[in-house]
């Protein structure tokens, strides 16, 4: 998440590679000058087609040397004993063969921040279809001219216009489920009600402040809104709205002729005829959104819907029991771990960097059939890129964390005197590790770039 103000056989590894072509220039004047000397006109051959660029991705080979613990521990404990990252848990592991290079603390919970986002994203990928996709419908409501907008989970319907794009890539349109309604309403709409009944308890968790809804880190937690609650579509800390399910019923209104004002809350009908439906993108790519810009209301979207997949209260309390029950039942130990909430906005959320370095362990571990890592893989496709993506893009681009520009992807996670970072980095000798730091009581202005520079040394290894 953005920080708050004051402060959120093979390894499988993702490398871009980036095909780039030279260009070609063209004499502007030649021809024309010969012909006008009366000499026939040259051949000249057409130019060749434009180089096309084709990101891929490549895998490890499987003959990198692998680092040693103590070659590690060479690296890393200098940097820990300067003893400016507060309370710090760390761990290091070699997914080819499972062997842990380095630990310091691991098992201890600490405050994660937006790196809990991996312990959500992880029982997503591990309790749900990667294909599926979440509904937002309108049904006939009770009374002739009233509709029910029923709220299918998706907090990325956005209210843009077709064509244009918000921060949730591949997002359904407002105006698309409007286009449905009219075509499947003989007479006029002159009311909208929502339901939000898929969702049950509070909106806000324990632990978050009021302040960060207006501050744009956060939405009440509800089954259906618009841009995630965003004024601002395009803006990924925009205010956000305190009512965003009203508010969605509102602009549909809006949109049919209706009276935002006479809005209300309600339940459809039961068998009520469905007037329209719209899909978010696949969980899958929901997945990669969240972990890349750490987005906090799509993350607690994916814990409700975890919670209701495994029969739980799609609740705050729910949903986070059913997380770490996910995660225990693929054989994770999560330990002491606590969770108020799914996003690791609140800062009652206990976490330890064993347990998080394990997932993405599993997530980058061997080819070899195991059904947890092939459900965690698109793990790595959604951790941001040191220097590039998401919320590092911004970080590794100077100073002693150089080095790791482009090698590290990592989940990061900031709140006040808290900062992790948890992911993966490719070694010089081409070995994947992961990696998880968590770190308490330290300023970010001291510990994020600390944090980062640990990071970074591992893209160095050797470690021999």
């Amino acid at each position: 998440m953005p920080s708050r103000p004051g402060t959120r056989l093979a390894v499988i590894a993702g490398v871009l590679v980036l095909a780039v072509g030279g260009g070609v220039g063209a004499g502007l004047g030649a021809p024309a000058l010969v012909g006008r000397f009366g000499a026939a006109s040259p051949e000249v051959p057409p130019p060749p087609p434009p180089v096309v660029a084709e990101p891929a991705l490549r895998p490890v080979g499987a003959d990198a040397p692998a680092p040693t613990p103590a070659g590690v521990a060479a690296l890393l404990d200098p940097l820990v004993a300067q003893g400016r990252l507060g309370a710090l848990s760390g761990k290091v592991i070699d997914p080819a063969t499972g062997t842990v290079l380095w630990q310091h603390d691991p098992g201890a919970t600490l405050v994660p921040g937006s790196t809990a986002k991996l312990l959500t994203a992880s029982a997503a990928l591990l309790a749900l279809d990667h294909q599926a996709r979440l509904s937002t419908t309108v049904v006939a409501g009770a009374e002739p001219g009233t509709v029910v907008l029923v709220g299918g989970g998706d907090p990325t319907l956005s209210a843009l216009p077709a064509g244009e794009e918000s921060v949730y890539p591949g997002a359904a349109h407002l105006d698309a489920l409007v286009a449905q309604v009219r075509a499947a309403t003989p007479g006029p709409v002159n009311r909208v009600v929502v339901d939000p009944g898929r969702y049950t308890g509070d909106g806000l968790a324990p632990g978050w402040l009021p302040a960060d809804v207006a501050g744009g880190y956060i939405a009440p937690i509800v089954p259906v809104m618009l841009d995630g609650g965003r004024a601002d579509p395009t803006d990924p800390t925009s205010a956000r709205s305190s009512t965003p399910a009203r508010d969605a019923a509102a602009e549909l209104a809006r949109r049919l002729g209706a009276d935002p004002a006479a809005t209300a809350v309600g339940t459809a009908p039961p068998g009520a005829p469905v007037l329209g439906t719209v899909q978010s993108a696949p969980v899958e790519d929901l997945v990669t959104t969240v972990l890349r810009t750490s987005d906090n209301v799509l993350a607690e979207v994916l814990a409700r819907e975890v919670a209701l997949a495994v029969s739980a209260q799609p609740s705050f309390a729910g949903a986070t029991e059913a997380v770490l029950r996910v995660l225990a039942g693929n054989g994770f130990d999560v330990g002491a771990a606590t969770l108020a909430d799914g996003s690791g906005l609140s800062v009652r959320d206990e976490v330890s960097a064993a347990l998080l370095a394990d997932l993405l362990a599993t997530a980058a571990g061997p080819d070899d059939g195991a059904p947890r890592t092939a459900a965690l893989r698109p793990l790595l496709v959604g951790l941001p890129v040191a220097g590039g993506t998401g919320t590092l893009f911004d970080r590794y681009v100077a100073g002693e964390a150089a080095d790791g520009r482009g090698w590290v992807r990592a989940k990061t996670g900031t709140l006040t005197r808290v900062n992790s970072l948890a992911g993966t980095v490719l070694t010089a000798d081409g070995r994947l590790l992961a990696f998880a730091l968590l770190s308490n009581g330290a300023s970010p202005s001291v510990a994020r770039p600390l944090l980062d520079e640990m990071a970074a040394a591992l893209r160095s290894c050797g470690c021999r």
